[in-house]
């Protein structure tokens, strides 16, 4: 019997693109997955989308949230609802190809993995597709993660059965990279499966496309999640600014 996957999905004024992440969900030709889908108080539409998608479809799991709190509480609260023998993200813009989870998993098994993600492609906010894949190191270690996100939010699972369920920061921006890195520190090194399984959406109004705003979340990582001095955590987002922007370009494939 497939192990069931609880897939973590945060909702917030997604409702142009939130049909298409559930309907990537849906076409997953590994079945045994529930979706956990957790609205962060939209103003838009998206909440009645996701009553009405989760009402002909009892693997939708829906929840709210009293108020506007972020994707890191949004995602914690997700986490306390899953009941998978693995964790796997998916924000409510992005999309997963039909064979994800069936490969993704296979993957794991094959190679004895509790940890692992893949590789991923860009389109832009209309769903063009921007001739871009993300790729990672094959090997991928603590170091490495440490100075640079390489794992893409889109394409994680980790197997809970195995860590059990990770407690995820209220933090608006880089909670996933600390749960990267809290695995990382458990297993020293992550293997990522490789070829692209998702995509991912720019989008020129996210938090994530705001490279300044970006930099007092790496800052507060070093600082906070890791408790460096100020003089430290300076001096490691400098290393990180470097990787990003001499090391990182090279795992960028344009076809």
């Amino acid at each position: 019997m497939q192990k069931l996957v609880s897939i973590i999905t945060p909702t917030f004024n997604s409702d142009k693109f939130v049909q298409a992440t559930i309907l990537s969900v849906q076409n997953q030709t590994y079945k045994n997955w529930e979706l956990i889908l957790i609205d962060d108080c939209s103003t838009d539409s998206t909440f009645e989308i996701l009553k009405r998608l989760s009402a002909m479809d009892s693997r939708l799991k829906l929840f709210r949230l009293s108020t506007n709190s972020g994707t890191g509480v949004a995602r914690d609260f997700a986490l306390s609802k899953c009941s998978g023998n693995y964790i796997a993200f998916l924000d409510a813009d992005d999309i997963w190809k039909p064979k994800k989870l069936e490969i993704q998993l296979a993957w794991m098994q094959e190679h004895r993995l509790n940890f692992t993600f893949s590789f991923y492609d860009l389109m832009d906010e209309n769903g063009f597709d921007l001739k871009k894949t993300i790729t990672a190191p094959k090997i991928l270690s603590y170091r490495q993660l440490f100075f640079c996100n390489f794992v893409g939010n889109l394409t994680a699972v980790y197997n809970a059965d195995f860590f059990g369920k990770i407690p995820i920061s209220p933090t608006r921006k880089r909670q996933d990279w600390m749960l990267w890195l809290t695995i990382l520190k458990q297993i020293q090194v992550a293997k990522p499966v490789p070829e692209s399984l998702a995509i991912y959406r720019v989008r020129q109004n996210s938090i994530s496309a705001s490279k300044t705003n970006l930099l007092k979340y790496n800052y507060a990582v070093y600082k906070k999640f890791h408790g460096f001095t100020t003089l430290k955590s300076a001096l490691c987002l400098i290393g990180f600014l470097f990787t990003q922007m001499i090391i990182k370009p090279f795992y960028t494939q344009k076809s």
